[in-house]
């Protein structure tokens, strides 16, 4: 069963939200601020996170940062703040998806299906055992979903590792914008293209030399990005 953890200081949009989960056989634990969920997250171990950014104790923001801090639990933001930068903010912090509020149940259902597929192991053709894909700065293990730079594991949130994933496995060729969201955020994405530019900031951040002058991770200006190695 999965499990899932909903972070939300409104009665009625938590109560929604267990109802409807737990309907469709998810487990779900609930918490009404940002210290109750980072206990219970620590002590019940979620599949997924649904996290409203304004709680009463801490900005949610800080919510993502401290789970960030010793895992990579999918965390799907549910918020009434509408702003691309408040966005891009969550997002930043380590957040896989976005959902304002208000918002439609089979929507946030289908991003959160989302989001734990993409933190789930990708079935191998048993080509996977030897694909380790190695640069002169880090190493990618498509195998064990691990990648390694100076002699140590680099952590990556799902969203961040399917991003890369995608890239390696396309190695040398260009991976349009749309490719990139529908392949990792799914089919109904296309024009998201501020989630593009806050993840490959990332990616570069954790694994370029120099983040600014990217030599893997490149950028072909308003088609999309190439890896190379």
């Amino acid at each position: 069963m999965t499990r899932v953890l909903v972070v939300d200081d409104e009665p009625q949009i938590v109560r929604a939200l267990v109802i409807n989960l737990r309907a469709r056989k998810y487990e779900v634990d609930a918490a009404s601020d940002g210290a109750s969920a980072l206990e219970l997250a620590a002590a019940r171990h979620p599949d997924v996170v649904v996290l409203d950014l304004g709680l009463p104790d801490m900005d949610g923001v800080e919510v993502i940062k401290g789970l960030r801090g010793w895992t990579r639990v999918p965390i799907l933001v549910l918020s009434a703040r509408h702003t691309s930068d408040e966005k891009v903010e969550a997002l930043d912090a380590g957040a896989d998806d976005y959902v304002t509020k208000p918002f439609g149940m089979d929507e946030l259902l289908a991003r959160l299906r989302a989001a734990v597929r993409r933190a789930e192991p990708v079935g191998g053709d048993g080509d996977d055992s030897t694909a380790v894909v190695e640069t002169e700065g880090f190493t990618v293990d498509l195998a064990a979903k691990k990648v390694h730079r100076e002699g140590r594991d680099v952590r990556l949130t799902p969203t961040e590792w399917h991003l890369l994933e995608v890239l390696v496995r396309n190695t040398g060729r260009l991976v349009s914008q749309k490719q990139l969201l529908q392949e990792v955020w799914g089919p109904s994405y296309g024009t998201e293209t501020n989630y593009l530019r806050v993840y490959m900031a990332q990616l570069r951040r954790k694994l370029e030399t120099d983040p600014s002058h990217p030599r893997h991770f490149v950028t072909e200006p308003g088609m999309g990005y190439r890896f190379e190695r």
